[in-house]
């Protein structure tokens, strides 16, 4: 999987939903130019390993 995938791309990929994902893009659990960016054409992109290092922080 590429290091910046597309909101879509990640649901199919990781089983979370794309409300789900864009949820935590807007409410600040993921940190913007880390765990997801803005493309030129305005496009979120996802940081893969960027969130997966999250997941992998996250206490259960």
């Amino acid at each position: 999987m590429n290091k910046w995938v597309t909101i879509k791309k990640f649901a199919e990929a990781s089983g979370y939903s794309e409300d789900a994902i864009r949820a935590k893009t807007k409410n600040g659990t993921w940190a913007y130019r880390l765990h997801f960016t803005k493309g030129p054409d305005g496009r979120i992109m996802i940081n893969v390993e960027e969130v997966n290092k999250w997941l992998e922080n996250t206490e259960a």
